[in-house]
């Protein structure tokens, strides 16, 4: 009993240990945007003499507000369809037979090996001829598209747990696939569904490569080009780096924090039959 006890404590040591490194560099950037550049040269470590706010204000100025508004739109707009192609997607694997079937789910597999470095040329040529270039729509569809084979993956494996026998009574009672899909499966798949949201919209939201190469004017950029924008015309001003860091990143700490219950139990609940 004292054996466990000790190992108790000293698991939760190291688990505090990590945690400490891990926050600590948020709550450095956090400090340090409220300083000017001369006090983060200085000493970056310390507590703000005053609250510098110049920093937060400028960042405003600089479009911040409006790439939060791109951001979303993109985000939403990905999470949504790639919700709704994919639970269709990962109900007809889960649960018809049809031939090539082994096929398709070989080649789902296989895609998510594919870095999207490498299909970044093809799908900038497509977006062209498609007039898809500096166009919402035009990041929206890749983003789709790449996060397909990741939802039917994990949607597929869930609804492969989900009884039969609830499917066969609603059929009895008249229902036709649809409605056993809409009124039986989707309910019972909300865990999943809300974890693979979370990811989607984080991939989305993170997606900084995709943004810099399809999107070119500032009013349709999502907040992380814009930051990339900023740092080029401000990146000595250490305080306002650090101001837009912030802005950037705590309302997606914010979001995991208060999401990671569905994420958990999206991810492990369909792990184990019965």
């Amino acid at each position: 009993m004292k054996k466990n006890r000790v190992l108790s404590i000293l698991m939760y040591s190291v688990l505090a240990l990590w945690a400490l490194t891990t926050i600590y560099p948020l709550i450095w950037v956090v400090l340090n945007s409220f300083k000017d550049t001369q006090e983060i040269i200085m000493d970056s470590f310390s507590l703000p003499q005053r609250f510098f706010l110049e920093n937060y204000q400028t960042a405003l100025e600089n479009n911040i507000l409006q790439g939060y508004v791109n951001s979303l739109i993109i985000s939403v707009s990905v999470v949504f369809f790639v919700l709704l192609f994919g639970s269709l997607a990962a109900y007809t694997l889960a649960r018809f037979r049809f031939k090539s079937k082994v096929i398709i789910q070989g080649l789902i597999i296989s895609s998510l090996m594919i870095p999207i470095f490498a299909t970044i040329v093809p799908v900038f040529g497509i977006l062209l001829r498609l007039n898809l270039f500096n166009n919402h729509l035009g990041l929206i569809l890749p983003q789709i598209a790449g996060n397909l084979a990741f939802t039917i993956s994990v949607l597929t494996s869930y609804m492969s747990t989900i009884p039969i026998e609830m499917e066969e009574a609603a059929f009895i009672e008249g229902c036709s696939s649809f409605q056993v899909f809409k009124k039986i499966v989707l309910p019972i798949t909300k865990p999943s569904l809300a974890a693979v949201a979370i990811f989607v919209f984080l991939w989305s939201y993170n997606d900084l490569f995709s943004a810099l190469i399809i999107l070119r004017t500032r009013d349709k950029m999502p907040i992380n080009v814009l930051l990339t924008d900023i740092s080029s015309q401000y990146g000595t001003d250490y305080g306002l780096m650090a101001a837009v860091i912030a802005i950037i990143v705590i309302p997606i700490v914010l979001v995991y924090i208060f999401a990671q219950q569905f994420i958990i139990e999206g991810m492990t609940s369909g792990a184990v039959k019965g």
